[in-house]
């Protein structure tokens, strides 16, 4: 039997900086990076929590059910969505600015529909906090909610 031979890996080799060694290193650093600035793009006084997420029998579509809260005053800032967003305002009110669309205040009980790709931002203008629930049915893999300039 013929055994092959195994070239020796000395304690420093295993510590060289390789150029595959280095571009790993830095893609994960990129990455947390992303995730950090990500979360930390939220809006102060915003808040969006998953309560669910799931394929859908629409290959490469996938649905996300989440609460979003407002203390006074917050708003989400312009963003959009890589699919449709259905809400229901459970507390306070919401007041709703979707590009191409009259501004509407939503109060406790009211729905409300926004397209997929269309600009829009939600503020709690009122002393109490608002909570809404939406259920976003959105393309799979892509960010849930992607900023946008003001005008």
């Amino acid at each position: 039997m013929i055994v092959p031979r195994v070239p020796a890996v000395s304690a420093s080799d295993a510590t060289k900086e390789t150029p595959v060694r280095v571009a790993t290193v830095t893609l994960v650093t990129l990455a947390l990076i992303g995730i950090v600035a990500g979360v930390s793009a939220q809006q102060a006084g915003f808040k969006r929590t998953v309560l669910q997420q799931g394929n859908l029998s629409v290959p490469g579509r996938e649905v996300v059910t989440a609460i979003a809260e407002f203390q006074p005053g917050a708003s989400v800032g312009r963003h959009t969505h890589p699919g449709e967003e259905a809400g229901y305002v459970l507390e306070g009110t919401v007041v709703l600015e979707q590009e191409g669309k009259p501004t509407v205040a939503l109060d406790a009980g009211r729905t409300f529909f926004i397209p997929a790709g269309a600009v829009h931002n939600a503020t709690n203008s009122t002393s109490a906090r608002a909570r809404v629930l939406a259920t976003y049915i959105v393309e799979k893999g892509k960010p849930l909610a992607t900023p946008v300039a003001a005008k």
